[in-house]
């Protein structure tokens, strides 16, 4: 059944946006409709909201109903992540163990969770990258990057019980993460080049924390932006506006 809201607010933009930070998605996602533009009044007299119709697009919410069944199950699961401190201490810095279970063990989920998979290993001096190839990347990365995540936390577990000191763990699906990285500088930009345009600030759609941190990082160079997070986990959200 396709999902339809109808959102108020002062402007047909921030409508817009107050919908798209309700449902969690992109303007690419969904489908708008204008059906009252408002009035803005006199002295606060005669003042109407915008209403828009924002519908999701029926792709994008098979994909959710999938996602979202994997993440519950996901967490229902139970990993056993304890070891006995004899066993870690024999196996301590075995690197090519590490990596070839560990790899088996990613492998091993990706099939119980319907998404068959080849993971490629990369060790470098304090780092292990482990990258899935598969043909249904949404279901390992989820959304905003949740399952993959997850994964990560996994995979990182996994390698320490054989490697002990410092080392670094990250999972992929492609190369998402760059890919997500260049977006999130995207947006950045845009967002700035409108507020700096605008004078007004600009509520950007709810963001994991750490992706947060990336824009706000990234947005920091600029003297004339500031950025704060505002709202609760798993809602919470990015406000750019003119610095004061």
């Amino acid at each position: 059944m396709t999902q339809t809201i109808r959102v108020n607010d002062a402007s047909v933009e921030k409508a817009i946006q107050k919908g798209l930070r309700q449902l969690q998605l992109t303007q690419d996602d969904v489908e708008i409709e204008v059906i009252d533009e408002g009035k803005k009044g006199l002295f606060g007299f005669g003042q109407k909201d915008a209403v828009v119709s924002i519908t999701v697009k029926e792709k994008i919410e098979q994909e959710e109903v999938v996602v979202e069944e994997f993440e519950e199950s996901f967490e229902d699961e139970e990993f056993d992540t304890d070891d006995n401190d004899e066993a870690v201490e024999v196996l301590d810095n075995h690197i090519e163990e590490a990596a070839h279970i560990t790899k088996a063990y990613l492998e091993q989920i990706a099939e119980i969770y319907g998404a068959p998979s080849v993971v490629h290993v990369e060790v470098q001096k304090e780092k292990m990258n482990f990258v899935f190839e598969t043909d249904k990347p949404g279901l390992l990365i989820g959304k905003y990057g949740k399952i993959l995540n997850a994964l990560q936390v996994l995979a990182q577990v996994s390698v320490h019980r054989f490697v002990k000191g410092r080392m670094s763990v990250q999972v992929d699906v492609g190369d998402y993460r760059l890919r997500r990285t260049e977006a999130l500088q995207q947006i950045a930009e845009k967002t700035a080049r409108r507020v700096l345009k605008t004078k007004q600030p600009v509520y950007l759609e709810p963001l994991p924390a750490y992706e947060r941190k990336q824009i706000h990082a990234y947005l920091s160079k600029n003297k004339r932006i500031s950025t704060h997070s505002e709202g609760k986990e798993p809602h919470r959200y990015l406000v750019v506006e003119i610095a004061e």
